[in-house]
């Protein structure tokens, strides 16, 4: 497994509105995104993830040059929303975990769905991920609190009230793994969201969809965070 060679470059934060997130203690915390990285390939198994790549590439999806993959992701489409505009049909969710650091530093735990433009995909992935928010509960856990069970955590999506993606956080790189990088490159700080990759999609199911829903369970407490969304056709362009 190669890290990333990532480095970011990074001028004062733009002033933006915070994303506010509620803890099992009924305490929040508001965090101004001033980093947001989106995982790519990012599966516990790099030899499943290999052959991921070799099938995307069939379907004209270029290739990363080191697995697992990290993309930078503009600030403001980190987004706590019930919509999500769209320029066309051929775009769709991914379930996903995310990790933010908040303005003590603390690290939280959250489910997110990652919004990727499928036809801009086979341009290029970081391009595809800059087309659309990166989706992030209201509800978040701290990441010590759940460390001790992360990989029995579960990670579900539907979409149109379809289940198709149903697994665990064992399917994919740990956020240690993840903290581990952010630190080397000098990016575990407060602002800092990062979004780990996503797990597979269930055989057949239709990804393309109006509605996305993730959940994000710890059968531990049973306690579960969600996110919910519609999708907006935006208008067709003229000229």
């Amino acid at each position: 497994m190669r890290k990333t060679g990532f480095v970011a470059t990074r001028s004062p934060p733009a002033r933006r509105p915070p994303v506010r997130f509620t803890l099992p203690d009924g305490t929040t915390e508001s965090v101004t995104v001033h980093t947001l990285l989106n995982a790519g390939y990012a599966g516990r198994s790099q030899d499943e993830v290999a052959a991921h790549v070799a099938e995307l590439a069939e379907l004209g999806v270029p290739a990363p040059s080191v697995t697992p993959a990290l993309y930078p992701v503009s600030p403001y489409l980190a987004a706590q929303t019930r919509e999500v505009p769209v320029q066309h049909d051929r775009t769709s969710g991914e379930a996903e975990w995310a990790l933010v650091i908040s303005s003590t530093g603390e690290v939280l735990l959250t489910a997110a769905c990652d919004h990727t433009d499928r036809e801009l995909e086979v341009h290029g992935v970081a391009w595809s991920k800059n087309a659309a928010y990166d989706v992030l509960a209201e509800q978040a856990w701290r990441l010590a609190d759940v460390e001790d069970r992360l990989d029995s955590l579960t990670l579900r999506a539907w979409a149109d009230d379809e289940l198709i993606q149903d697994g665990t956080l064992a399917d994919l790189l740990t956020p240690r793994y993840w903290l581990d990088l952010l630190r080397e490159r000098g990016l575990a700080e407060p602002g800092t969201v990062l979004l780990s990759g996503t797990i597979p999609m269930r055989p057949g199911v239709d990804q393309f969809a109006g509605h996305w829903r993730v959940a994000l369970g710890d059968p531990a407490t049973q306690n579960t965070i969600e996110l919910g969304y519609r999708t907006r056709r935006l208008p067709d362009p003229i000229g």
